[in-house]
């Protein structure tokens, strides 16, 4: 117990941005919520937090680990929603909203089997490449690809999203193949023309460590699939998921570089709001997302429709 009580005080700090919030939320004083985060990090013998009298901050450490404090927290509400809702069926109106280019390949082709599956559930999908505001937008989920920036909503990791610089064999042979990222300064690239998307830029592996640059060209669109057709057409670089261009990349139809560069793997994201009871509709549609993703033949089966 003693060990929950800390992580959920850890979680609820970070969430809250302080130490007085968490504690009103909970309706204890400050001074308890401080005792639990030093056991904590005296338990994992590692700082987790920095607090000053103006703000605290996590350490590189205590992002890593508040990300599986939530997914556990998450796994136990559902657990203990499980056993409350015995045999009650999921009803209601659940909105979702993705990234376009993801949103058609593996969301929209999901629904059908997820509303066959629970008759009385009923799904409004948005597709939008803008980062939607789901709290007040009045959102239950959304499906996020790539880094998450810092906030308050929970996020739950589907599966992972790997990326790879890609062009047509034509603009290669006319351009050059960039050896390392610098090179991309001197190359016409395709970047999405909203911040929101890739607000850090495009992520390389430099020296064992993870660098972003921000490459530039005479085109950037807001949708990722007009850049991935003018990649085709031979207009330039593109950055794209591995779910996007593999089947253009084994058949040759796109050639990867900058491979040795690569950065690891980001994520897919089921992301909603804080909320102590999810709603059972939800809890299931995530549930399907991180069950069906899970799947690696799903991706092999999807790759060949492409």
């Amino acid at each position: 117990m003693d060990k929950l009580k800390q992580i959920e005080s850890f979680a609820q700090v970070a969430s809250k941005g302080s130490l007085t919030a968490a504690a009103n939320a909970e309706g204890i004083a400050p001074a308890v919520i401080g005792r639990r985060i030093d056991a904590l990090e005296s338990r994992l013998g590692v700082k987790l937090m920095v607090r000053t009298t103006r703000r605290i901050t996590l350490t590189h450490e205590g992002s890593a680990f508040l990300e599986d404090c939530q997914r556990v927290l998450s796994d136990l509400n559902n657990a203990e929603a499980s056993v409350s809702a015995g045999g009650v069926k999921a009803s209601g109106y659940i909105r979702v909203t993705a990234p376009a280019g993801f949103g058609r390949r593996h969301v929209a082709t999901l629904v059908p089997r997820f509303i066959g599956l629970h008759p009385d559930v009923n799904v409004s999908l948005n597709l939008s490449d803008r980062i939607v505001d789901i709290v007040n937008e009045g959102v239950d989920c959304a499906v996020r690809v790539g880094d998450l920036p810092d906030s308050s909503l929970v996020s739950v990791r589907l599966a992972d999203n790997r990326r790879l610089c890609v062009a047509s064999p034509a603009y290669l042979q006319r351009a050059g193949t960039p050896m390392y990222p610098s090179d991309l300064h001197h190359h016409q690239c395709l970047t999405l023309s909203s911040d929101a998307s890739q607000p850090r830029g495009w992520a390389f592996t430099i020296d064992g460590a993870v660098s972003h640059l921000r490459p530039s060209g005479r085109a950037d669109c807001s949708d990722g699939q007009v850049l991935h057709d003018w990649c085709l057409a031979g207009l330039g670089i593109a950055w794209r998921s591995t779910w996007e261009v593999e089947q253009d990349v084994a058949s040759g139809r796109l050639v990867s570089v900058l491979d040795d560069h690569a950065a690891a793997p980001n994520g897919i994201y089921a992301v909603f709001p804080q909320r102590k009871h999810l709603p059972l509709r939800v809890r299931l549609w995530i549930d399907f997302l991180k069950h069906t993703y899970g799947d690696a033949s799903y991706w092999r089966a999807s790759a060949r429709r492409a």
